[in-house]
């Protein structure tokens, strides 16, 4: 049973649904990652192809082919990085793109590189410039030129690597480089998780951890992750305090409602913030159009911040949708949070069939 007189307190500035990359994440996902691709849930498509070109490779004694990995944030691209890793037998070196501020620091990392060694850089599209044209070489004759001296005495020297694979995570595909995105062999997209797959993730995390729960509790728990695995698996972690202190320690349906619902995460995932932007679309901007500044100014929030952060979520059930003159929402929207259908420029508003979803 339930006591319900717990009351929890909620850090405002705290935001569970985040699907970056948090310092509470770190010993948790790392315990809780799959080392294979026969324990990786989901992404089927994406597995089945890996599989073939990871053996193919392995037959001929080659290197894999550079792979991109792009989806929303927290889908699991480092995740699978390390898998492919495992299944070629290789090391993997990690960093990211804002962490290679330097084309030193980058021929450092190459040169360092053994036969058959993988480097994976994350957010890839956030390399400057000029550290990245020094990949093009590496990428496609695994050699790095280096400039020696300055003026008339400047001389190249060129350094020949290890046959490396390179594999990058984006979440913004679209901001790499032609130059740089036409030299993966292998490019696959990352989908958003259903929660039959969910399901079955927190299912196996809470046997990781030691955690008991049912059917109910696991499906209560998916259906509210949106999509995905990091936020279901930082979920399962805030219900297990829930079950442990107000319940029998047991993660089922009514524990699991009653966590999230004092977490203020409604049967569709979204949060009070989520909530809070769409009120004010609805309630200050008659349900839009309404630009991404102006937005961004009323609700206190950076712009990117909405794009990154709201908008994917919203706009892959349908709540919101983007037009050439703003951001309108839907009447799903409306319905959602239990307000009349009247947006003032109704005509404005794109058929189902044209609202963009990521």
């Amino acid at each position: 049973m339930i006591k319900r007189d717990f009351e929890a307190g909620i850090d405002p500035e705290t935001r569970v649904l985040s699907t970056a990359y948090a310092e509470e994440d770190a010993g948790v996902e790392l315990s809780l990652r799959p080392r294979t691709l026969d324990e990786y849930i989901g992404q089927e498509k994406v597995k089945e192809n890996l599989k073939i070109y990871i053996e193919a490779a392995k037959r001929r004694g080659e290197v894999l082919d550079h792979v991109l990995l792009y989806g929303p944030p927290g889908l699991g691209k480092t995740t699978l990085a390390t898998i492919i890793a495992n299944e070629m037998g290789s090391a993997i070196r990690i960093t990211s793109g804002p962490a290679i501020e330097k084309t030193g620091d980058l021929v450092s990392l190459l040169t360092n590189l053994g036969q058959n060694d993988i480097m994976f850089i994350d957010e890839v599209h956030r390399l400057q410039r000029p550290v990245e044209e020094i990949l093009y070489p590496a990428m496609e004759d695994y050699v790095v030129d280096i400039i020696t001296g300055k003026g008339p005495s400047a001389t190249s020297i060129s350094l020949s690597l290890a046959h490396f694979t390179l594999i990058g995570a984006t979440t913004r595909a679209g901001q790499l480089s032609q130059p740089l995105r036409d030299r993966f062999g292998v490019t696959l997209r990352l989908e958003l998780y259903t929660p039959d797959e969910l399901t079955l993730i927190i299912k196996r995390s809470a046997g990781i951890l030691g955690v008991e729960i049912d059917e109910y509790g696991a499906r209560e728990i998916a259906a509210r992750s949106r999509g995905t695995p990091r936020v279901a698996n930082r979920l399962l972690k805030r219900v297990r305090d829930f079950a442990q202190i107000v319940g029998d320690g047991k993660i089922d349906r009514e524990i699991a409602d009653f966590a999230l619902g004092k977490l203020e995460i409604d049967k569709l995932g979204l949060d009070a913030l989520d909530r809070r932007m769409l009120e004010v679309i609805i309630k200050i901007y008659g349900g839009g159009p309404v630009g991404i500044e102006t937005l961004a100014a009323t609700i206190g929030e950076e712009a990117v911040t909405i794009e990154d952060v709201y908008e994917p979520y919203l706009l892959q059930i349908g709540f919101l949708a983007r037009t050439s003159r703003g951001r309108m929402a839907t009447r799903l929207a409306y319905e959602h949070l239990g307000i009349s259908y009247s947006p003032q420029s109704q005509a404005d508003e794109p058929d189902d069939g044209q609202l963009k979803i990521l």
